[in-house]
């Protein structure tokens, strides 16, 4: 029997699988932390004695960040915890990560005294209310003892079965009184943990109705997303079956390897040419595990018949008018589906996605080779892709490392990598960086991080680095800061949605020597500030006895064009140029991408 309610919480979610909990110390919270060392102290003195091992990061979004990417990058339970007050608050961005992107996480919150709450006593905020949307699939405030067992058994079922976040918030009281179990009585409710696994498969007509569909297309395009991760062999024999060509969203980027000859690559904004193409010239489109939101680079609606699978039932039919709407698990469902469909043996579709993923790579390739002032950052991208070592974990952060990480890196067979695909926060690499290596620390791990986000909350995080690496079987993590002294995404969003020039005002950053900074905390660090020093770079950073930060300046003026432009956006380019005064070169380079790629409005 466990001493005291926190330490109940903690046996309970080592029960249920937990072995690592993320999070910063404080008085809302000092219960759960005690038990915590009491876990320790224990398998101090027995190595079986259960254990969750506590990561301090350095601030509450950090926590909720790694949370998300532990489930990520393991499939498991996301679990981190928060203070009261300032702390709960700091954790919501980390939390609507997980959200977004339909991670399963729950959070343990810290709260005032229970006498004192809503009394407009220090740190006294209303946090049902607050965790109310981030955690809207299950939210509690535990008042008694006897409550929590089942507050806890809710919150980890929930969040492992539906995939969403849940919280559980507890008064800082309540954590130190001792434990009880519910009586058997009228008003007491037991519960137990475990959940069964459940592989949904939609019924045999559904199936039908969508083998029907695609059997019928003559040219199909399959575009994958986070729900086709772990389905990867299922999706190659349909793709072989059907002479499909296979596109990729964003967070989809590591179900399939880019090496494959049919897959086309990252869609959308951040996509490529030959994905554009393929939704151009498709008939039928089979789109499976993926919330891609953008209309306009999908076909018309209308235009094409289209099959959709995903695990949510919220999300089908919601990005494009589908003819069939299959609920279920994407490899699942593709292994029931396999069966009912018919080879196509016109292959002439394929051979036209398959030339066009080759014209779309060699254009890329150009692109990375034009010189830039300093660096062209894809450049640094494509040296990176031969050099990556097997089982990499690549992450990236949002801004401009997006676009490059999604377009001109590519993953092999065997890798992981993330970034934060619907909320899109900045400042996630290093935090997911630091989860990935501490659920595979036999693997080497990289983050490709923007200054932007460096400045925000990475450099803080090579604290983190520094305290824990040690403790990693393979000490490689690698952060890459692209130090181009601007918020080079939103400069461009600027320039080319709206018109506006730069103002440095709002997007200019001053230069830190990141490299200087790491060496500093006893970790590895190079300045990289010529295009023919990037592959050499990578190779020291790579066979560093430690982590490495590569302070790469690259040019911001490279611009993250979309695989097409409107007349609109193209239009809008040049008015922020003319008023932007930019050099005739670089007005001249871009411009000449913006006309290859113009498509009337």
């Amino acid at each position: 029997m466990a001493d005291t309610v926190a330490d109940f919480i903690m046996q309970r979610a080592y029960d249920w699988g937990a072995r690592r909990v993320y999070g910063y110390a404080g008085d809302g919270v000092g219960g759960l932390i005690g038990a915590l060392q009491r876990m320790e102290k224990a398998r101090e003195a027995d190595p079986e004695a259960p254990l969750i091992e506590f990561v301090q990061v350095r601030h509450e979004e950090m926590a909720g960040l790694c949370a998300t990417a532990h489930a990520k990058f393991t499939g498991e339970v996301g679990f981190c915890l928060a203070t009261s007050g300032p702390g709960a608050v700091h954790l919501l961005n980390g939390l609507y990560d997980a959200r977004g992107d339909h991670m399963p996480v729950v959070a343990l919150v810290g709260q005032q005294a229970r006498a004192a709450m809503g009394s407009h006593y220090q740190q006294d905020l209303d946090l049902q209310s607050l965790f109310k949307d981030v955690a809207g699939a299950f939210v509690a405030t535990a008042t008694l003892p006897n409550q929590v067992p089942h507050l806890i058994d809710r919150a980890w079922r929930i969040a492992k079965a539906e995939r969403r976040v849940t919280c559980v918030i507890l008064p800082n009281d309540l954590q130190n009184e001792p434990m009880e179990m519910p009586q058997r009585e009228h008003g007491s409710t037991f519960s137990g943990v475990g959940l069964a696994d459940t592989v949904p498969v939609p019924t045999d007509a559904s199936l039908r109705a969508a083998a029907e569909v695609l059997n019928a297309g003559e040219k199909v395009a399959i575009l994958v997303g986070a729900g086709a991760i772990g389905a990867d062999a299922e999706v190659t024999e349909v793709a072989e079956i059907l002479g499909a060509g296979v596109a990729k969203a964003l967070l989809g980027k590591t179900a399939l390897p880019d090496d494959l000859p049919w897959v086309t690559g990252s869609m959308g904004f951040l996509g490529t040419p030959a994905s554009d193409a393929l939704m151009k010239g498709c008939d039928t489109l089979l789109w499976v595990g993926s919330g891609f939101p953008y209309a306009e680079y999908l076909p018309k609606p209308g235009s094409v018949r289209a099959v959709q699978i995903d695990l949510d039932a919220g999300m089908l039919g919601l990005r494009y008018p589908m003819e069939v709407n299959l609920q279920g698990d994407s490899a699942a469902t593709l292994r029931a589906l396999i069966p009912l469909l018919k080879r196509k043996e016109d292959r002439s579709w394929r051979e036209q996605v398959e030339k066009s993923v080759r014209d779309s790579r060699e254009a890329l390739a150009g692109e990375a080779a034009v010189e830039a002032d300093p660096i062209n950052p894809q450049k640094i991208a494509t040296e990176l892709t031969p050099r990556l070592p097997d089982r990499a974990i690549v992450t990236a952060d949002s801004g401009t490392t997006t676009v490059w990480w999604a377009r001109n890196l590519d993953l092999r067979e065997g890798m992981m990598g993330s970034v934060s695909g619907t909320l899109a926060t900045m400042g996630c690499a290093v935090p997911y960086a630091i989860a990935a290596k501490f659920a595979h620390p036999d693997r080497p791990v990289i983050a490709l991080a923007g200054d932007g986000a460096m400045q925000m909350n990475g450099m803080s995080e090579l604290i983190t680095i520094s305290r824990y690496w040690r403790q990693w079987k393979d000490p490689r993590l690698i952060v890459m800061a692209l130090n181009n002294r601007e918020l080079a995404f939103v400069t461009w969003e600027e320039r080319v949605q709206i018109g506006d020039p730069k103002w440095p005002a709002s997007q200019t950053l001053p230069d830190i020597p990141y490299a200087d900074i790491a060496k500093l905390m006893g970790l590895g660090g190079r300045r990289v500030e010529r295009p023919e020093d990037i592959g050499a770079a990578w190779d020291e950073a790579l066979a560093s006895d430690r982590p490495f930060v590569l302070d790469i300046l690259s040019d911001p003026n490279v611009a993250p064009l979309p695989p097409h432009i409107t007349l609109d956006q193209a239009r809008a380019y040049a008015t922020a140029m003319w008023h932007e005064q930019r050099p005739a070169g670089m007005i001249a380079g871009t411009a000449r991408q913006i006309l290859g790629r113009i498509l009337p409005d």
